[in-house]
């Protein structure tokens, strides 16, 4: 049976898997945060103002994955702000035109060595949130992971250019607010949009919002204008990075579905409850399974 892989667009960092015989599947990935999330302070008044009755009855994941058209529909009912979602859906995919495709393409030139380096740097950038989130979610040996893979990569691996702790049998995995929340017992909530961010629920955003909230006051003084900094450049070359490997994918997968808003509402919903599962279990996922994104949320 031929398998075709690929990832749903820009701003969901799910990957769809289509059989032969037309049958889906959702594969997690772990989405990197934005180097836009701070934006993300800004529209939290908004996501909070949900629907509370929503959140309530917010639990697609209690069934089997269907037909991503027929499951959105059914879905809809947990999409209060539909018609607004949509409205800020399709501005995203604008900015992924205009802004994410290009750079992307033009991405490409660079040496594949010089592609990977800038990936895993950007991810050992990330790796002290992965390790708060571990903590939180009392997952102390992911968190003992993550603790060992910063150590070597930043200092073997010289500043994570070289993942040197993945070839030592300590692979990388993601963690973020959202998925910490979840392991919790806190629902996701009704969907959101979120601008250039993409899809992602109350749960998430609001997690996605602390974080970027937290971040800013926590770095005072002299480094508090280089690590932000350092964040920001480093999350935003990954996202072009990964987009240019997802470009042949994501151009399919917009020529085939009949409604993309529903069916990455639909993988992004279901990444994220397996990401929540994933962190209730505390498995450390190989890298090419989960770290390369993940969204806010």
């Amino acid at each position: 049976m031929t398998t075709q892989i690929y990832r749903c667009c820009c701003c969901c960092g799910a990957l769809v898997s289509k059989t032969k015989t037309g049958r889906e599947r959702w594969l997690l990935r772990g989405v990197t945060a934005s180097p836009f999330n701070g934006m993300c302070a800004l529209l939290l008044g908004a996501v909070l103002s949900g629907s509370a009755s929503a959140q309530e009855v917010w639990n697609p994941f209690s069934r089997e994955p269907h037909d991503p058209i027929e499951q959105g529909r059914i879905d809809s009912a947990n999409d209060p702000a539909e018609a607004v979602n949509r409205k800020i859906f399709e501005a995203n995919r604008v900015f992924d035109a205009v802004i994410l495709k290009p750079a992307a393409r033009a991405y490409l030139d660079f040496y594949p060595e010089v592609r990977q380096g800038i990936h895993n740097f950007a991810v050992n950038v990330g790796e002290p949130v992965v390790f708060v989130n571990d903590v939180l979610q009392g997952n102390f040996g992911r968190a003992w992971n993550t603790t060992q893979r910063f150590a070597i990569n930043t200092t073997v691996g010289v500043v994570g250019i070289n993942d040197v702790a993945a070839t030592s049998g300590k692979p990388h995995h993601y963690a973020d607010l959202g998925q910490t929340f979840g392991v919790w017992g806190i629902a996701p909530g009704p969907a959101v949009q979120i601008p250039i961010l993409g899809p992602s629920n109350l749960r998430d955003a609001f997690g996605l919002a602390t974080t970027s909230l937290a971040s800013t006051f926590a770095f005072q003084g002299a480094i508090a204008s280089v690590v932000p900094y350092t964040q920001m450049g480093a999350t935003a070359v990954d996202d072009i990075d990964y987009r240019s490997k997802m470009l042949p994918n994501t151009d399919a997968l917009e020529k085939s579905s009949q409604d993309l808003y529903l069916s990455i509402r639909l993988i992004k919903a279901q990444m994220r409850a397996r990401l929540v599962e994933e962190g209730k279990a505390g498995r450390v996922s190989p890298d090419d399974a989960s770290s390369d994104r993940s969204a806010g949320n």
